[in-house]
């Protein structure tokens, strides 16, 4: 299996999703690829405020698309990621947009706050004097939806995307459904900290380099977006009503119970209560993130 090389320049990021743009990279399933990816905004350098790769980015900065060669719709593509390490620096902004979450919250776009962070040593300190340790994943892990035209890096969808789900870290493979021919992963925006939610939209943003290996699934556990993680088994739900992403997630999980315990729908759901959490992932992307999780060895016997 080869191992590849990708940074980011202006001729291997995107801002959108897009199954027609070329691919800047084309792999083997099996392959290795250390990939990095500046921080969600592209800045080129440590100041917020500083010149950034895409001056006038409509989303997120991404490094991509990557094929994968063999790769079909109908298939699951797996991104196991080996290891995460952060940029030197990163920020968090609060407040930065009107939404009617901070309308609640009685903050407003005038009330905006910025932190920025000085990250060594599997910590982050702002400049306020806080820290924080690492727990560094990438919130944009994703596929480009099987529809002509550019596509918001923004929501996250069923074949990935802007999830922001802490549980992503090293040692994680996240399962995605192909939705295109060669898979045409992107990914990026890159955060050293985040807590369940991500409540200000943004965490501890920051540029991030990531050794992963790709590969794919014909006949997966379960069709929908789901990751083995060091926290345990994940599924996840998407939707603009919180009901709706809630049972989303806890509905995969039952499949995925179904079939691993070889039990009927409702004793899953019998079994789930006392060991699944249901986490809200994230508020910040226009629709709401749920995961489900499982812990490994929770539930024992049968």
């Amino acid at each position: 299996m080869a191992e590849h090389r990708l940074d980011p320049s202006a001729d291997t990021v995107t801002d959108v999703f897009d199954r027609d743009r070329p691919p800047v990279l084309t792999v083997d399933p099996g392959d290795t690829l250390i990939v990095r990816s500046l921080n969600a905004s592209g800045h080129l350098g440590d100041d917020v405020h500083g010149p950034k790769l895409i001056p006038d980015a409509r989303g997120h900065c991404l490094t991509g698309p990557i094929a994968v060669r063999g790769a079909e719709p109908g298939m699951m593509l797996a991104v196991r990621l080996e290891s995460l390490q952060p940029d030197n620096w990163g920020y968090t902004v609060s407040v930065g947009r009107d939404t009617p979450l901070n309308r609640r919250l009685k903050v407003f776009p005038g009330d905006m706050a910025w932190l920025h962070w000085d990250i060594a040593d599997g910590n982050a300190v702002n400049n306020l004097g806080f820290g924080v340790r690492l727990a560094p994943f990438l919130g944009v892990i994703g596929l480009p939806p099987d529809e002509p035209g550019e596509h918001s890096t923004t929501p996250p969808r069923p074949c990935g995307g802007n999830i922001d789900c802490r549980e992503l870290v090293a040692g994680s493979t996240l399962y995605l459904p192909i939705t295109v021919p060669e898979a045409l992963l992107c990914l990026g925006d890159g955060h050293g900290a985040q807590g369940d939610g991500e409540v200000c939209g943004t965490a501890v943003e920051c540029g991030m380099t990531t050794r992963l290996v790709l590969d794919l699934v014909s006949e997966p556990p379960i069709r929908t977006a789901h990751a083995i993680t060091p926290a345990g088994r994940v599924t996840f739900g998407f939707d603009a009503d919180l009901n709706e992403a809630s049972a989303q997630a806890l509905s995969a999980m039952l499949d995925w119970m179904e079939a691993r315990y070889g039990v009927d729908r409702a004793t899953a759901l019998a079994l789930a209560s006392p060991v699944v959490d249901l986490r809200i992932t994230q508020v910040a992307n226009t629709t709401w993130g749920v995961h489900a999780v499982l812990p490994d060895g929770a539930l024992t016997g049968g």
